[in-house]
């Protein structure tokens, strides 16, 4: 009998220490699942992710779930910070939240970061092809030499716009245009500038207004052939307009000869007296060059044959 109760009270004892170990499993495994709590992870690209988890810090969670940030990119809260259940760990750029501030400064909003962070929405990009208008530039001309009120505007050419293809990174939050990068230009077509000229109401000089019939020169019964020419570099290479004299060249005046005729040898030209001031290498033989008040004049002029005759 003493055998049977002895064998009893261990069985007993047994029973006891099972129950309290049963307890105590229990208790551990509601502690655990007492800590375990959901968190949303929320990427930059705006995908959306929920994690079960028992890490105190934002650090912590988004190591447990092999999520690495980039150098432009931070956290909301901040890594540091301790998450709680039910909260959410956002992935931004940056300068998200400088560009956020600094908009409610400008409008004198007040508000809480906590406030601010609830309010994000993510930053979407999108690469931006669009074809802009370059307008063309208006280049005047003037040549009247003088200030005229006189004077009326003449269009040598037209104007027309040119077009690039320009391409851009753009950023969006909420549907608005937040940042735009540039990345590259491409130039379609050139515009073509507009010329005007300003010119006298009259005709610009004398020399100008020669005629343009030819008849025999005067000079050995020889015909000369007569061009003009003005101070650009197109013309004579430069444009301080100082003739080989020394003179400074004017339009009605100055005329460049072949070196038979001395410097200060007054010429009749189709009827005007122009002076002998210039030499120039092709003004050779029968050939005189009329120095004119622009390079449009000189085109204008072209190439006439009229009488020449040393004037007395």
């Amino acid at each position: 009998m003493k055998r049977e109760e002895k064998a009893s009270i261990s069985i007993m004892k047994i029973i006891c220490v099972s129950i309290i170990l049963i307890l105590i499993s229990g208790i551990g495994v509601m502690a655990v699942n007492t800590n375990l709590k959901d968190v949303k992870i929320i990427l930059q690209n705006g995908y959306e992710m929920t994690a079960l988890t028992s890490k105190q810090t934002v650090s912590e969670v988004l190591e447990e779930n092999n999520i690495v940030l980039e150098e432009n990119q931070k956290t909301i809260p901040d890594l540091s910070e301790i998450i709680s259940a039910g909260q959410s760990i956002q992935i931004a750029d940056k300068s998200y939240s400088e560009v956020q501030i600094s908009k409610i400064s400008e409008e004198g909003v007040e508000t809480t970061l906590e406030e601010l962070l609830n309010n994000y929405n993510p930053i979407t990009e999108k690469i931006v092809v669009e074809q802009v208008t370059i307008p063309y530039e208006t280049i005047t001309k003037n040549a009247t030499e003088t200030d005229n009120s006189n004077v009326t505007n003449k269009v040598l050419r037209q104007g027309q716009d040119g077009l690039k293809e320009v391409t851009n990174k753009v950023k969006y939050q909420n549907g608005i245009e937040i940042e735009k990068i540039l990345i590259s230009e491409r130039i379609i077509k050139e515009p073509v500038d507009k010329i005007v000229q300003v010119q006298k109401n009259a005709q610009t000089s004398r020399a100008d207004a020669l005629p343009r019939t030819s008849t025999t020169a005067v000079i050995g019964g020889e015909t000369y052939k007569i061009t003009a020419y003005c101070s650009c570099s197109k013309c004579c290479g430069k444009t301080s307009g100082r003739t080989a004299s020394g003179t400074r060249a004017t339009a009605g005046r100055t005329v460049a000869a072949p070196a038979k005729f001395a410097f200060g040898t007054k010429l009749n030209i189709g009827g005007h007296v122009y002076t002998v001031e210039d030499r120039g290498g092709a003004i050779t033989g029968n050939r005189i060059d009329i120095y004119v008040s622009s390079h449009a004049a000189a085109l204008q002029w072209g190439v006439r044959y009229l009488p020449v005759s040393v004037a007395q």
